[in-house]
């Protein structure tokens, strides 16, 4: 989302809940690797773990939970109601604990343990689906919660409101833009929910249609939390992911999202599993586009992976 604090329709809510001025507004940084100096590339990343909530997903929620208020779709007494894989049910959970509202969650069984608790640290509900059926088993629980009581819950619905794209085309790409004096050659991230792709994609075609879009396409099984690969006919596909603003697909293992991780943390940067897969392609990138000028997002801490198998030696 927008900083809250440069919004006039959201300084009532600043107001009420300061804290919601930490959301937004991440820095840029260079990522030191060996070997990139060489190629005359730079990568580059914004530090989304900074956000209150730890991950990237603080900017769509609180776009969404505030957007709904001032229309008037959620008010007292109903309860937030949406599908995660847990960054964005920590980002709701904060959100209804600062503005006051009950938040139910429905999250696979496989998400980590240290997304749960944070959730039910800020007193959301915790639903949880089979692992095996993967995100889309909680998104049609998630529906069909929220159809069988519509007076009872708030559906943002984070893959289908285009108030989650809205905060990255107005919010991290524009952060973006004035962070490199809208220099740069590739954008690099992965769809979730398609916000990030769609919403710093069409920011940056709109400066420079020579951007190049790349999506981080991961292996279907085991998976990359947080991660859709979009590979299988049943899959359900985001409905704001606009594909026309992807320019290449690049395939990336589990194996890759690890090495990532862990050369990252050797150079002092700890963070989640995406951020592995998106350093692994920023780094192709990097060693075939000689001279280029990468932009890519971390987006979650890496302590949320200490119950997986990410961190183990």
């Amino acid at each position: 989302m927008p900083r809250v604090e440069s919004a006039d329709r959201y300084r009532p809510f600043l107001e009420k809940c300061p804290a919601l001025s930490l959301i937004g507004g991440t820095r840029l940084f260079r990522v030191e690797l060996p070997g990139i100096p060489e190629t005359r590339s730079e990568i580059l990343a914004k530090a989304e773990w900074t956000n209150p909530g730890g991950s990237i997903k603080d900017r769509p929620v609180s776009r969404m939970i505030l957007e709904a208020i001032l229309s008037g779709k959620l008010v007292p007494g109903r309860t937030i109601l949406d599908s995660s894989s847990g960054n964005a049910g920590i980002a709701y959970a904060m959100m209804g604990a600062m503005m006051g509202y009950a938040v139910k969650l429905v999250v696979p069984g496989n998400a980590s343990a240290e997304r749960k608790k944070r959730i039910l640290a800020h007193g959301a509900e915790l639903v949880q689906t089979d692992p095996l059926e993967g995100y889309d088993a909680a998104l049609r629980e998630a529906h069909r919660l929220s159809d069988s009581e519509p007076q009872r819950y708030f559906m943002p619905d984070q893959y289908a409101n285009e108030h989650n794209w809205r905060s990255h085309y107005e919010g991290t790409a524009a952060e973006i833009l004035e962070q490199t004096g809208g220099k740069l050659t590739h954008f690099v991230a992965g769809i979730g929910t398609g916000g990030t792709l769609t919403g710093v994609g069409r920011r940056l075609k709109e400066h420079d249609p020579a951007i190049r879009i790349v999506c981080v396409v991961p292996e279907s099984f085991p998976g990359i939390e947080g991660l859709k690969p979009l590979e299988r006919p049943e899959d359900i596909v985001p409905k704001i992911l606009d594909s026309s603003v992807i320019d290449e697909r690049i395939r990336v293992s589990v194996e890759q999202a690890s090495d990532g991780c862990h050369a990252l943390a050797r150079n002092g940067i700890f963070v989640g599993q995406s951020s592995g897969a998106y350093l692994s392609v920023a780094e192709v990138i990097a060693r075939r586009d000689r001279g280029a000028r990468i932009v890519t997002v971390f987006s979650d801490l890496g302590e949320r992976y200490f119950s997986t198998r990410l961190w183990e030696p």
